[in-house]
């Protein structure tokens, strides 16, 4: 309720801001109160990195729980898409893999920082016609949700320099067809922002 008396106002005060800072602040209270996709990152610190600087991206093995099964290297491919437009000097490894053997294609490529990411959790709920056939479990119905780890550890000390936890959901309007790693894409380039200083952290 709270956030629908939010939405209003943000669309009673329309006539003094621009459509673009209307459209935003719509999105995000509509985000807030479970109708659109919806993430919370959280950062252990608030390191900011150089825009030249070559980051090397991996994510672990590790099979998360919550009865989804992603795409194995999904994490990984995300963050390059995410980071890409903001650090031109980006390599990702091809296949999940170890920390140290991540940390060592990381210092053979001459990468800065590796950023070692996982998918913690995924809970891929009932979405369409197809995943009720295949189900037809009334509790599995509902919107996914998932969690993604990340680390940024400096190649030349193995430095932890950050950590961060991203939890993502779905919203109502727009579960159809999705599963927890369609929601992973803008928190991961939030998350690349950020190592700027660009944009909301």
């Amino acid at each position: 309720m709270r956030s629908l008396v939010l939405l209003l106002a943000v669309l009673a005060l329309g006539g003094c801001m621009n459509v673009s800072d209307m459209a935003e602040g719509t999105r995000y209270h509509m985000s807030d109160a479970g109708l659109l996709d919806h993430s919370d990152s959280r950062r252990v610190n608030n390191f900011r990195i150089q825009p030249d600087s070559f980051i090397y991206i991996a994510q672990g093995s590790f099979a998360p729980p919550g009865g989804a099964y992603p795409r194995p290297n999904v994490v990984a491919e995300e963050a390059f898409k995410g980071f890409v437009e903001y650090f031109p000097m980006v390599r990702r490894a091809r296949a999940p893999e170890g920390l140290d053997q991540a940390m060592g294609e990381a210092r053979d490529a001459g990468a800065h920082y590796l950023l070692y990411t996982r998918f913690a959790k995924a809970d891929d709920r009932i979405g369409n016609s197809d995943e009720w056939l295949d189900q037809e479990a009334v509790d599995r119905l509902g919107i996914d949700g998932g969690v993604i780890q990340i680390m940024l550890i400096e190649t030349s000390t193995q430095y932890l320099i950050d950590t961060a936890r991203i939890k993502s959901r779905g919203g109502l309007l727009t579960f159809h067809d999705n599963k927890p790693e369609d929601l992973i894409g803008p928190p991961l380039e939030q998350y690349a922002r950020s190592l700027l200083g660009v944009g909301d952290q």
